[in-house]
């Protein structure tokens, strides 16, 4: 996955951000999301789904889009019936697949914030489509971030949980062929599942945050999906990813393999 250009960082700038909506203030003052109005910044609409420009364009040499996922401010992946998931996930992927033609972008991000540690600004169910003008956004992402203790695997379809994470602990990749037609049905299939599993079973049901983050590598869609709580000291100071043990993760398989038989 290395391409070059992955030097450097993304460069915040705090006088776009004024004004932005945050997690609670968003709450009381309305939600930008819902009924959303402004035809000035929609690059795509289909049923109920938007792609638009980002209103804050808060990073230094990128374009920022999001896409509106349902009109329904409380739901989310977890709780869209299947048909919705599926027309959400087809629209996303034709979304980021337009963007990453553009050559004006080194790189082009595709991820998900959902929860109060997901680094989110908004409840409203959302996703991001980030293009970076001279950065190489997965330079410092490899191979080796996406194997790991094997879950789950079928036709076409792999899912296993990361022995090399980017920051741990709990890393779920799911592993789609590409080049399958039915790729974009199984992805929105599995990822629901396993959003399901992370709100609703992992940690005794206490997580409530999550990211999710998409890629494309030749011929395989990977797709990793990290549950969230308060960053480590040892990944802010160190770079230093933790990972659970074996032995936990075992355990965790078998936890999840029963979450997936029941979805």
């Amino acid at each position: 996955m290395e391409k070059g250009n992955e030097e450097g960082s993304l460069i915040f700038l705090p006088q776009a951000a004024t004004g932005k909506p945050q997690h609670l203030g968003s709450e009381k003052a309305g939600c930008p999301f819902c009924d959303y109005a402004e035809e000035e910044n929609i690059l795509r609409a289909e049923q109920q789904m938007f792609w638009i420009r980002n209103k804050f364009q808060t990073l230094q040499d990128t374009v920022q889009t999001l896409i509106i996922e349902n009109p329904d401010h409380n739901k989310d992946i977890s709780t869209y019936t299947k048909e919705e998931n599926r027309a959400l996930f087809h629209f996303a992927f034709e979304c980021w697949a337009e963007m990453t033609r553009d050559p004006r972008f080194e790189s082009v991000l595709f991820y998900k914030n959902h929860g109060p540690f997901s680094g989110g600004s908004l409840k409203h169910s959302h996703m991001q489509i980030v293009g970076l003008d001279v950065l190489d956004g997965e330079g410092q992402i490899h191979d080796e971030n996406f194997t790991g203790i094997d879950v789950f695997s079928e036709k076409n379809i792999a899912i296993n949980f990361s022995t090399k994470p980017i920051m741990g602990f709990l890393e779920i990749n799911l592993l789609v062929n590409a080049k399958a037609p039915e790729a974009i049905d199984l992805l929105a299939d599995y990822v629901q599942k396993t959003v399901s599993y992370v709100l609703n079973t992992y940690h005794h049901g206490r997580c409530d945050s999550y990211n999710l983050f998409i890629f494309k590598e030749k011929n395989q869609y990977r797709i990793k999906l990290t549950p969230r709580f308060i960053v480590s000291p040892y990944f802010v100071g160190y770079r230093l990813s933790q990972n659970f043990s074996e032995e936990h993760l075992l355990a965790l398989r078998e936890e999840f393999r029963r979450s997936l038989l029941h979805a």
